[in-house]
């Protein structure tokens, strides 16, 4: 059998085609193009070259539309035992080329030839085409003979008229010498014989049944050389003719070959009228074709030789005839019977031909995959033949099928796709599409792909290939690795190394093995290389651009989703730039990377390789980096990996391509996954375009880039280093604010920056920045007591409350040296993020905060005591340094007592340094407040300083101005004291507004004039805020210090002359001259004094009660009462009925008698009759029916003796 038969093979000449000498093959394979041009040769071209010696038996030549056909057979082909049967198997012409240059003279031309031509005894002529003959061979012609044909040096046309002539000269020698053939043929007969016939002595019956049968075969043969000469009419005659004969002799095999020529005359007769009709005249004739080779089989059957392969012969070229999609199902039918006719057929070789057909017509009807299966069934076959060129036609043939199977190499993918995508390879890097996924993972096929890529590898390694060899193990590597065993890994990692040991350094590969490479991130850059657009035609040139950080479009940035577009992304060039990839090794064998780099198509970038080892079944994260060289977009497709010898490039769409098919069950595993990685979302890489150089800041704090460390308050000056670091001049900064706490820094040296520009490159300028440490919080977490300092810093530089210098700085507006630059593109500018990174501390803590008070009784005089005229009237020239302390004690116009009141603030001390608090009060104006000028400063008072050790608690105590309010209303119990008319509800929630109003302006007015400072060492010092601790301890003493007593008591010595005392306005605050012994202020004993008694009403509602006096000793007995009593009175001293007006006071005259000189103590007190809610609120009753009693505060009474 042969390859590539069809029905009209059988009127095809065959002419073997030899070289003769020494012929370069370059120059063989341009020949015998040149040959192949005159396959058909149109008999009307031949005339001139013909001679008819005698009548031509081909009466019915088609002279004016016939034509010879030539199939040129390189090397020439073994004679076949069928040549009796099919003419068109014998070689009928031999032609030898011989490229003169290579040889000396045409004699061993000559001679070889001769001897070539030898071999095939069926050849009618020989011809021996020698081109570029020299000189040499040109004065030997006459020893060349006639066969040798020259083709002297010429241009290629003028060869090919030549050559043309000389294939019609061959034309015209073949047909006459069939003429000659078939004359002798008629005449004196032939005897044809085929390797079916009996070698055995026939019987005379049989005898004469052969004579038969040579009539009919003798016909059957002159009809092939009629076809073989162009004619098909005179074939179809003889046709005829030998089937009549072969049906009377049952000869069903000769019959089935005149059949079978019969059909090709037909269709050269009809060679361009192909319709339906004819098509199933073709199909039935056919089908007996193929039906008289069966029985020929049958009948034959004892034979060594099978007629099986005619018949199957026969199948394929009906098949091919019928090859067409509408009648897909009808062909894959026939070669269905072909693939099973096969198996019984005994010569390997006609079955790797029948395979091969199959294939072909497979292929042809677009079933690739049963293409594939009979692809691999002819490769198997030449894997059956232990020589190296059958292991590359495996090799060749399996390489065919790897598109079916999916298992092809990269590049014949991306020849491929560049057929069938515009547009660059990686511009929809990020886009992926489900049906191609599902085109190139088929978890299905996995086992199958396996067997494909190994037979490719076995064949490769016999045949010799270790490039495809290295590259059959990387497919089977990288992408069924699950499914091998350790072993099997290992064994493949010493393929691909035995393969790169062959092969030169340096040689690449389309296909990559391990490891798995994919994108993992652009790191963050530093707040340096944050890029803006800049509009030069506004002076804050960066406003309404956003940092691209270097990114122009960031995915963090909130608005219309994004519409498909892709990342831009921009570098500069000469400043290096990271990406980060991640490499998986998820076989069993450890794996190292010689070197790994970013794959950069665009020319402009240097990227720099790093070497990398991967133990089994790990990931890991790498930083890739590189420099771009000039302005211009960058491609970065993927990495270039030299591992196992061979250089491969990994791309990371097909990566993301094989994670979307394990996110979808579409590909075996994930092997990030299987290493452990996390799953990452997908990256893809941005456009990307490199500008040409900028300037660049580069920032540090002077001492030191770590964490500012203040206490709260603390004001510190910061020293900032910008230097530049680029080959750019800054021309332009500015610098402004951004983040929380901005107002922590009081001022920047902006001038300074500004007088620096242009800033050259290695310039740098000291700018310094003047801090303030802000409060925190009272729930702030840092707030709490016995944490430490770092893990405090820890926190404040985690939650951003930071400030932030933003500098934004551009270069010059035009590119120097640049002449071909566009005016309207302006070079970017830069901003340049400076966290200032302050890590507030709280240095003292609060534990407990309260208000405290303290009574002194006072001594009874003559009067009250008087406000006096001011501060400066209030303290005498001749106090001494323990007066500053009275300037504080404050006699209460209420009370009748000294009062101090006392500010304990607990402290706690967690960090590790020492504190040294200082407390500082400013004194308040009385009556001369508003007279104070505005540069005139309120005197302060500073108390001794107060040191807290770390990890110590101290109690700092803060005395106060003595401050109450005028009046008790029930404002303040509003929520206690609900009224039921409507008018009354209006004034009482304006009466309550009024009242907080005033309460909370003294409680400011306290605050801001306590002064709580602190210093710690040398250079750290600060105010502690101690305003909403204060504010709290207030608040929980207002009941109890703030607010005035319903009924307030005073007492003094009634003396003549002293009874004028008009109605006091409402009393004020005052601070008196202190006297601690005063003469007249005392009592003299054994004589009658008199008193009286003040009884004041706070409220703004009449009061009944009932008034009791009582007096006692310095041991605190009653001096009134009793047998031991030193005191005798005159007046009533007890159950004094009174009524006292709303926010008046009345007085009570009683007179004593002191018996013993010392010291005596009178205090007052009242029994209130029909108490009122708001008294019975302020004194904290529990019951409607409790009594009220108010008592006021002691007074001191010094009764001296008689002299």
């Amino acid at each position: 059998m042969e390859p590539d038969v069809g029905i009209e093979t059988s009127c095809m000449i065959r002419i073997a085609v030899f070289p003769i000498g020494p012929v370069p093959p370059v120059l063989l394979r341009d020949y015998h193009s040149m040959l192949l041009r005159h396959q058909t040769i149109p008999l009307s071209t031949i005339s001139s070259f013909y001679t008819e010696h005698q009548k031509s038996p081909f009466t019915n030549q088609p002279w004016e539309t016939g034509s010879l056909r030539f199939k040129f057979l390189l090397g020439g082909a073994p004679p076949s035992p069928w040549e009796d049967f099919q003419s068109n198997l014998k070689i009928l012409a031999v032609i030898g080329i011989c490229h003169c240059p290579s040889l000396p003279d045409l004699e061993s031309v000559v001679d070889q030839f001769t001897a070539t031509c030898k071999s095939y005894s069926s050849a009618l002529v020989q011809r021996c085409f020698a081109f570029f003959p020299g000189d040499s061979h040109l004065q030997n012609g006459e020893k060349k003979g006639d066969n040798i044909i020259l083709f002297p040096p010429a241009d290629r046309q003028t060869q090919e008229l030549h050559l043309q002539a000389m294939m019609q000269d061959i034309g015209a020698s073949l047909l006459m010498e069939f003429e000659k053939w078939v004359l002798q043929a008629e005449s004196a007969g032939t005897i044809l014989k085929t390797p079916l016939d009996s070698q055995t002595i026939l019987s005379s019956e049989e005898m004469m049944k052969a004579k038969k049968r040579r009539l009919a075969r003798a016909q059957k043969t002159i009809g092939d050389y009629c076809l073989l000469a162009g004619s098909p009419v005179d074939a179809n005659a003889h046709y005829s003719t030998a089937l009549e004969l072969a049906r009377l002799t049952a000869d069903h095999f000769w019959f089935a070959g005149a059949l079978e020529g019969s059909v090709c005359a037909l269709l050269i007769d009809h060679i361009a009228q192909r319709d339906a009709v004819l098509e199933d005249e073709v199909r039935h004739r056919y089908n007996n074709v193929i039906l008289h080779y069966r029985k020929s089989s049958m009948q034959d059957n004892t034979q060594r030789v099978s007629p099986l392969s005619f018949e199957l012969e026969a199948i394929l070229k009906l098949a091919r005839f019928l090859c067409r999609r509408e009648l897909a199902k009808e062909v894959a039918d026939l070669l269905t019977s072909a693939a099973d006719g096969a198996k019984s057929l005994i010569d390997a070789s006609d079955r790797l031909i029948i395979y091969v057909e199959i294939a072909r017509l497979y292929g042809t009807l677009g079933y690739q995959r049963k293409a594939a299966f009979f692809s691999r069934q002819v490769a198997l076959l030449y894997m059956q033949q232990e020589n190296q060129l059958a292991a590359t036609s495996a090799m060749q043939v399996l390489s065919m099928t790897t598109k079916a199977y999916r298992v092809q190499t990269r590049a014949s993918i991306l020849r491929q796709s560049q057929s069938s995508e515009t547009g660059p390879g990686h511009a929809d890097g990020g886009k992926f599409h489900h049906h191609s996924v599902v085109s190139l993972f088929e978890s299905q096929w996995s086992t199958l792909q396996m067997v494909v890529l190994r037979e490719i590898l076995l064949s490769a390694v016999r045949a010799g290939d270790p490039l495809a060899a290295w590259s059959a193990a990387a497919r089977l590597l990288r992408c069924y690795y699950p499914l091998i065993t350790p072993a099997g890994q290992n064994g493949l990692a010493s393929a691909l190394a035995n393969s790169a040991e062959r092969l030169p350094f340096g040689t690449r590969c389309a296909d990559p093995a391990l490891p798995f490479v994919r994108l993992h991130s652009f790191p963050l850059h530093s707040s340096h290389m944050d890029i803006v657009k800049r509009n030069p035609a506004r002076e804050d040139w960066w406003t309404g651009s956003t940092p691209s950080g270097p990114f122009i479009y960031t995915p963090f940035s909130k608005g219309e989703p994004n519409d498909n577009s892709k990342q831009e992304l921009i570098w500069i060039v000469g400043e290096p730039v990271q990406l980060l990839v991640e490499l998986a090794n998820p076989c069993a064998f450890d794996l190292r990377v010689d070197s790994i780099y970013l794959s950069v198509h665009s020319g402009n970038f240097d990227a720099f390789p790093i070497s990398v080892d991967l133990p089994p079944n790990s990931s890991q994260v790498i930083t890739l980096s590189g420099i771009p060289t000039s302005a211009g977009p960058v491609i970065i497709p993927g990495c270039i990996v030299h591992c196992f010898g061979v250089i491969t490039e990994h791309l990371f769409r097909d990566v993301d391509n094989l994670l979307l098919g394990a996110a979808q069950g579409l590909v075996l595993s994930d092997p990030f996954r299987s290493c452990g990685s996390p799953r990452l979302r997908n990256v893809s890489v941005p456009n990307i375009s490199v500008v040409p150089p900028l300037p660049l800041l580069v920032s540090h704090v002077v001492g030191g880039d770590g964490s500012i460390i203040l206490y709260e308050g603390e004001i510190r000056d910061v020293w900032i280093n910008l230097s530049n670091a680029g080959t750019v001049p800054v021309e332009q900064a500015y610098i402004s604010l951004s983040g929380k706490n901005q107002d922590s820094v009081i001022s920047v040296a902006y001038d300074t920056l500004k007088s620096a520009l242009p800033l050259k490159p290695g310039a740098e300028v000291t700018i310094p920045v003047t801090l303030k440490a802000w409060h925190l919080g009272l729930v702030d977490p840092d707030a709490g007591g016995g944490k430490s300092a770092s893990s405090s810093m820890g926190r404040n530089l985690k939650d951003g409350s930071s400030p932030s210098l933003l500098i934004h700085y551009a270069g010059p507006l035009t590119i120097s040296g640049d002449l071909e630059t566009d005016e309207s593109a302006v070079p970017p500018g830069r901003r340049l993020v400076l966290p200032l990174q302050i890590s507030v501390l709280q240095g003292l803590s609060f534990v407990k905060a309260r208000l405290l008070s303290m009574e002194i009784p006072a001594h009874i005089g003559d009067n009250l005591p008087k406000p006096a005229s001011g501060l400066g009237t209030a303290i005498n020239e001749d106090v001494s340094c323990g007066g500053k302390i009275d300037k504080l004690m404050k006699i209460d116009p209420y009370r009748g007592s000294w009062g101090l009141r006392l500010l304990e603030l607990e402290l706690f001390n967690p960090t590790n340094v020492v504190f040294e608090i200082s407390v500082s009060v400013l004194l308040e104006n009385s009556s001369n407040e508003d007279n104070l000028s505005v540069d005139q400063v309120a005197p302060e008072y500073a108390y001794p300083k107060t040191r807290i050790d770390r990890d110590y608690s101290a109690r700092v105590l803060i005395p106060l101005e003595h401050f109450k309010l005028p009046v008790l209303d029930g404002s303040f119990f509003s929520k206690d004291l609900q009224s039921d008319g409507s008018a009354g509800a209006k004034s009482s929630i304006i009466s309550e507004k009024n009242t907080k109003a005033e309460l909370n302006a003294s409680i400011k007015n306290l605050i801001s004039r306590i002064k709580v400072r602190w210093q710690s060492g040398q250079n750290s010092s600060g105010e502690l805020n101690i305003k909403d601790a204060t504010q709290a301890a207030l608040q929980t003493s207002v009941m109890d210090i703030l607010l005035p007593d319903p009924l307030t008591f005073g007492f003094r010595l009634a003396r003549s002359g002293s009874e004028k005392t008009a109605k006091p306005d409402l009393p004020k605050e005052s601070t008196i001259q202190v006297h601690h012994s005063s003469p007249k202020s005392s009592v003299v004993a054994h004589d009658m004094t008199p008193m009286e008694v003040l009884v004041r009403n706070n409220t703004k509602e009449k009061i009944k009660m009932s008034l009791s006096i009582t007096c006692r000793d310095v041991a605190g007995e009653n001096c009134l009462e009793g047998d031991k009593a030193t005191v005798l009175w005159a007046g009533v001293l007890s159950g004094i009925t009174m009524e006292v007006p709303p926010l008046q006071e009345i007085k009570h005259c009683f007179s004593l008698y002191f018996l013993i000189p010392g010291e005596y103590t009178m205090v007052a007190a009242a029994l209130i009759d029909d108490a009122n809610d708001v008294l019975r609120a302020r004194a904290r009753t529990e019951s409607p029916d409790e009594p009220i009693i108010c008592r006021g505060p002691p007074f001191h009474v010094r009764v001296v003796g008689t002299a």
